[in-house]
């Protein structure tokens, strides 16, 4: 019963996510592309009553996600979220009223497959309740690196592939720095009440790294194809918050002859992904 509970919020919270970038997606293509960082584009994307529904989508998979960082380690929990694009694909083609195809439906069976093996195997194990700032430190520093260098990266290059895939990598990281910080969070409401919550720094640090992530997502989507940004983000997002759990939360996984099973669930997942994210150009 002690991984029931995260797995079951975390699969919510992927179906919404995935429901959201459908949503999301068809509403950024509906306004002008930017040639750089233009903030002024969730203006635009406000008159979208379609991105408003979103943007619920996208409230609605956080407190799911919430939920289940609270309940099971970030290592289990945010891996999860690579269902997010199968579900997405899958969700486009039902809303177009299209049957989704039989190379789709096996794409997910490998994604799906690759990662019970890797989770399986790892056997991600922990909950640990607090990280210090001294931890958090020199982790939130390079993570604002890597999403600066990215971002600028990306912009620079104009819309097409490579800078929707930079820009998505820096939303991953984003997603990734947002989930580690909001498990802390969640714990001090949880066991000190809402006045700790609403004082503590990490609530402020989740909450500014989530709004980061949003505006770059919209950048990501708009910036190049499907085929480039999402596989970007959806890999990086789990890597990144496996390394936070780990390194971080000192969450356990197994070692030794158990990497080999998990290494072959993790070149299932991202061979799935990538042949998910071609769907696009093939639809």
């Amino acid at each position: 019963m002690g991984i029931v509970l995260p797995v079951l919020f975390a699969l919510l919270a992927a179906f919404s996510n995935a429901l959201a970038t459908v949503l999301q997606r068809r509403a950024a293509l509906t306004v002008p592309q930017s040639r750089g960082f233009r903030p002024g584009l969730v203006l635009d994307l406000l008159r979208r009553p379609v991105w408003l529904a979103g943007i619920l989508t996208v409230v609605a998979a956080g407190v799911w996600q919430a939920v289940a960082l609270a309940t099971g380690p970030l290592s289990l929990v945010q891996p999860l979220f690579v269902l997010e694009l199968p579900l997405a694909l899958v969700l486009a083609a039902l809303l177009r009223r299209h049957r989704p195809s039989g190379a789709l439906m096996l794409r997910l069976v490998v994604v799906v497959a690759g990662l019970a093996l890797a989770l399986l195997s790892a056997a991600p194990t922990g909950n640990r309740t607090h990280v210090s700032i001294d931890r958090w430190l020199p982790v939130l520093a390079v993570c604002a690196g890597a999403v600066v260098v990215l971002t600028v990266t990306g912009l620079r290059r104009p819309p097409g592939r490579f800078r929707a895939a930079a820009i998505g990598a820096a939303t991953a990281v984003c997603f990734a720095l947002t989930a580690g910080l909001m498990k802390t969070a969640v714990h001090i409401l949880t066991d000190a009440g809402l006045g700790a919550f609403l004082t503590s720094w990490q609530t402020y640090a989740f909450g500014a790294s989530g709004v980061c992530a949003m505006l770059l997502l919209e950048h990501a989507l708009q910036g190049g194809p499907l085929i480039a940004s999402q596989p970007a983000l959806t890999l990086g997002d789990a890597v990144v918050s496996f390394l936070l759990g780990v390194l971080v939360y000192e969450e356990h996984v197994r070692a030794g002859w158990w990497l080999l099973p998990a290494l072959c669930g993790i070149v299932l997942i991202v061979v799935g992904v990538l042949a998910l994210a071609r769907q696009e150009t093939e639809s």
